[in-house]
């Protein structure tokens, strides 16, 4: 630690960010340049603290505590902090293939249990992380470095997310000859195309793929493993396998009225989007327009934050998001303690937006749908929802109550559902035989990632669930050193 009264000279500051009603023009990241010296004394503020809860990863209450890939956010606190970028860019390295998109798009569990969020809002790890990725970019720092010598081993990564680009450099590393299949036309799975590109844009994540690329690993697109290639090819052409096709299969709601048109899940309309975006800037049409229409979105989390961001960009005459949650406490409450994830309200990027243009926060609370409304043409023109009360049932689990003479019709001619997901997609692991645990995943024992078939590994989400890039690209790192110790006999992989 550098400065050891850091915490006590300077409060929390993060990087400036174009007006709302500015940014809701264009689809570019809107955060502005933060200049050296705050973004020096923002790592002052690191604490020596002792025992470094940030970068425990520990899970807590069902969320994570601490970073999950376990970046040694002292260190390069520190060196940031005393101008040594480059060294901070080498311990960054270490245990994060990809922090220029974890620096842009993880929630931030570090911060959630950094220990001067005890007394103080907590470091900007965050911030920084992203602004030694960048600076390591602008620099010429970070460029190709193939591995010395190849084994020979052949290895195929299903699935071009976080998860399998994680995997396949720590594979490539070790000197394998990794192939990459992703059905879609371009790398990065979720990172390409399930996060707008004003959060996440997309030459940062083409500039990583190149880069691995130009390390050796091959790339192959428009290619659905279990469609246009049999599964069976892999255990024939490869020496070993990791799945890491993520849990794609949306999860519904089945109520009156599901059939009519203009009812999309949240990822069809946010792929088709960035899609028409990276073709022709919009020109092809070939997206789900949502301008001048009323757009409701249903589901509290990040992918209806997207959704409401993205509906703003197309120009909706208004954007609605409910939430069957009740709404969070502005501080932790007392069942929430540090160093738990906090578990308070927030106003991302969308909401933020959202209040901008409509005058106030989009999201209604302890709501939900009772039936979808069409009109004589079959399609949604509004939906009727009801507010809920959350009660202890006789199991003592909490269940929504539909509070009477609350009913209400909103008005839609969009509607949104990003409601979370419920699994991977049966096509590869029925095909290959892959044995499934009680939620339809891939069942693979966290710290070995091995299947039931000999040499088939998985990882990510298709292995855990919905959850975190930080914990996909987690698991891709720790699925490649025991595909490697399987290949080897043993491994040198982090």
């Amino acid at each position: 630690m550098g400065k050891p009264t850091g915490f006590m000279e300077f409060s929390r500051e993060l990087p400036p960010e174009l007006a709302s009603l500015q940014r809701i023009r264009n689809w570019d990241e809107f955060h502005l340049p933060f200049d050296e010296p705050k973004l020096r004394s923002q790592g002052a503020r690191c604490m020596d603290c002792g025992t470094p809860f940030c970068h425990t990863g520990q899970v807590l209450a069902g969320a994570a505590s601490g970073c999950p890939i376990n970046n040694l956010i002292p260190e390069w606190n520190d060196l940031v902090y005393r101008g040594k970028w480059d060294e901070a860019l080498e311990r960054l390295h270490k245990t994060n293939n990809f922090p220029e998109f974890t620096g842009r798009v993880c929630p931030a569990p570090c911060e959630g249990a950094c220990v001067l969020g005890i007394i103080q809002p907590p470091v900007t790890i965050k911030n920084i992380e992203c602004a030694i990725a960048d600076r390591g970019w602008e620099n010429g720092w970070i460029v190709a470095q193939p591995p010395p010598v190849r084994t020979g081993k052949k290895v195929a990564v299903v699935g071009s997310g976080p998860a399998g680009l994680s995997c396949a450099a720590q594979l490539n590393h070790a000197g394998h000859l990794v192939t990459v299949y992703e059905r879609a036309n371009r790398i990065g799975g979720l990172l390409m195309y399930g996060i707008p590109n004003m959060k996440l844009d997309k030459s940062v994540v083409q500039r990583r793929v190149d880069l691995l690329a130009k390390e050796g690993v091959k790339f192959v697109t428009g290619c659905e493993v279990g469609r246009d290639l049999p599964a069976g090819k892999l255990l024939e052409d490869f020496d070993g396998s990791v799945l890491c096709g993520g849990a794609t299969k949306p999860r519904d709601l089945p109520v009156e009225g599901r059939n009519l048109k203009g009812i999309h899940f949240a990822m069809e309309f946010l792929t088709a989007n960035t899609k028409s975006l990276l073709d022709s800037a919009h020109k092809n049409g070939g997206y789900i327009s949502a301008k001048d229409k009323d757009v409701i979105v249903i589901g509290g989390g990040d992918t209806g934050t997207d959704c409401v961001g993205t509906s703003l960009r197309h120009g909706c005459r208004n954007v609605t998001q409910l939430e069957i949650l009740p709404k969070p406490p502005e501080s932790r409450p007392g069942d929430n303690p540090w160093p738990q994830w906090p578990r308070i309200f927030r106003v991302d990027y969308g909401q933020e937006e959202a209040a901008a243009v409509q005058g106030e926060d989009p999201r209604r609370y302890r709501t939900t749908v009772l039936r979808f409304v069409g009109d004589e043409h079959g399609h949604v023109k509004g939906v009727r929802t009801v507010l809920v009360d959350w009660q202890t049932d006789a199991q003592g689990r909490f269940t929504p109550v539909h509070v009477p003479g609350t009913e209400q019709t909103l008005s839609a001619q969009l509607i949104l559902l990003a409601m979370g997901f419920l699994g991977p997609e049966d096509t590869i692991l029925d095909q290959l035989e892959i044995t499934r645990d009680p939620r339809t995943n891939a069942k693979a024992e966290y710290g070995r990632f091995a299947t039931n078939v000999k040499g088939v590994f998985a990882a990510g989400d298709m292995r855990r669930g919905q959850s975190l890039v930080v914990w996909a690209i987690n698991e891709g790192r720790a699925a490649a050193r025991e595909v490697d110790r399987y290949l080897m006999g043993q491994t040198n992989l982090p």
